[in-house]
């Protein structure tokens, strides 16, 4: 993987970090100096930080497990979901419902009447029995329940981990989280507490390139952990394949022994 450089990380304004008297001093590890009343971020702690949510990230998608994609924010919306989409990873960009990690259970039966809904209006003898105005209401009913699950319309079980954009924002998305003993890693900016989040990635959470930078490393981490995955699993196969075939030989040879021991012993009679 190519490692982002300090460089990159200045081109996209990673640095600039919020109005010093809105900081949290919890950020202070991470804030390089004070300039114009705005605190700027230690790039080296950033590049550290990513390096390390990198290396983590790659163990649990390896294991076979998601990371689930938060970001409500509109700058991250459409990146946070297109990086998703791509790594087929569940992801929330509309609003976090209260509740979808602690009660899974009732999220799950949201995600059933939605699917429960896209089949009925997909049907078209079912949709000419139904009275115009109960099938507006019925389709304006399905997509509020897909803008709001659309991401998460796949996931059977709770994710391993939550990537996050804004922590002040997604709050309740963290407690949800923290409460189940979730790994979180998250984008923080010089007004976040990074004591909430287990991988903090010190960074400003307002500027598109800035969101955008640091959620495709997370995403190329992603990546190569499912290349990992597919390998581990290559390798696997052929292992299982060799073992088959040295079984098989094995039984061949005992079966064909108990017969060249009878040719052997008729030569000596002779």
């Amino acid at each position: 993987m190519a490692q982002l450089e300090y460089k990159d990380l200045l081109d996209a304004g990673v640095h600039f970090g919020h109005l010093t008297r809105k900081w949290d001093p919890r950020m202070a590890p991470y804030i390089f100096m004070e300039k114009n009343g705005i605190h700027i971020i230690d790039l080296n702690k950033t590049l550290s930080c990513l390096s390390e949510v990198e290396a983590a990230i790659k163990q649990i998608v390896r294991s076979g497990r998601k990371i689930m994609f938060v970001a409500t924010k509109k700058q991250a919306q459409e990146i946070v979901s297109e990086e998703a989409k791509r790594l087929k990873m569940p992801y929330v960009t509309d609003r976090w419902l209260g509740g979808m990690l602690t009660n899974f259970g009732t999220i799950r039966k949201s995600l059933k009447k939605m699917q429960t809904l896209e089949k009925m209006l997909k049907d078209d003898t079912t949709v000419s029995n139904i009275a115009k105005r109960e099938r507006l209401m019925l389709t304006r009913e399905k997509d509020k329940l897909e803008r709001v699950l659309g991401g998460v319309a796949d996931l059977t079980r709770l994710p391993a981990a939550l990537f996050i954009v804004d922590v002040k924002r997604e709050h309740i998305a963290v407690s949800e989280a923290k409460r189940l003993n979730i790994p979180i890693f998250a984008i923080c900016d010089t007004n976040s507490n990074p004591e909430l989040v287990d991988f903090p990635i010190p960074s400003n959470d307002d500027a598109y390139k800035a969101i955008s930078l640091i959620t495709l490393a997370v995403g190329k981490a992603i990546e190569e952990g499912l290349m990992e995955r597919k390998q581990d699993k290559d390798d696997q196969r052929l292992a299982e394949e060799e073992e088959a075939k040295r079984q098989a030989d094995k039984a061949q040879a005992e079966a064909a022994a108990p017969a060249a021991a009878a040719k052997v012993a008729e030569g000596d009679a002779e």
